[in-house]
C-alpha cells in the first residue's frame, strides 16, 4: 500500500510537469543532423520541441531499460541453473519415494505371505 501511494506521489507530479512541458514547448524547431555543413544543412528534422523531449526521454528510459537487463544476466542465469537444479532434485525424490512405496509394498506382501 505505501509503495503504491509512494508511486502516485511521484508519478503524478511527474506527468503533470511533463504535460506542462509540452504545452509550454509547441512551437516548430528544426534539427540540423549535419555537423559540416550547417549553414546549408543536408539532413534537417523539423518537428515541434515536445517532440524532441519526449523523444529524448523515451530514448533514455529505453537504454536505462536495456543496461538494467544487461546488468542483471547474471542473477538471471542463476535463476535458471538454480530452477534445473531444483527440478533435478525434485524428480530424484520422486523415484526415491516411488522406490521406498516399492519396498514398503513388497515387505508387506512378504509378512502377510508367511
Amino acid at each position: 500500500m505505501f509503495k503504491r501511494l509512494l508511486t502516485l506521489l511521484i508519478t503524478f507530479p511527474a506527468a503533470l510537469a511533463l504535460v506542462v512541458l509540452i504545452v509550454a514547448n509547441r512551437h516548430n524547431v528544426t534539427m540540423v543532423l549535419d555537423p559540416f555543413n550547417p549553414q546549408d544543412p543536408g539532413i534537417v528534422l523539423p518537428a515541434p520541441f515536445y517532440a524532441f523531449l519526449v523523444g529524448a526521454m523515451l530514448v533514455g528510459v529505453m537504454l536505462g531499460g536495456f543496461a538494467t537487463w544487461m546488468s542483471q544476466g547474471k542473477w538471471r542465469q542463476t535463476a535458471r541453473r538454480r530452477t534445473q537444479e531444483a527440478m533435478r532434485y525434485q524428480a530424484e525424490a520422486e523415484r526415491l519415494s516411488r522406490e521406498r512405496d516399492a519396498q514398503v509394498t513388497a515387505s508387506k506382501q512378504l509378512l502377510t505371505a508367511e
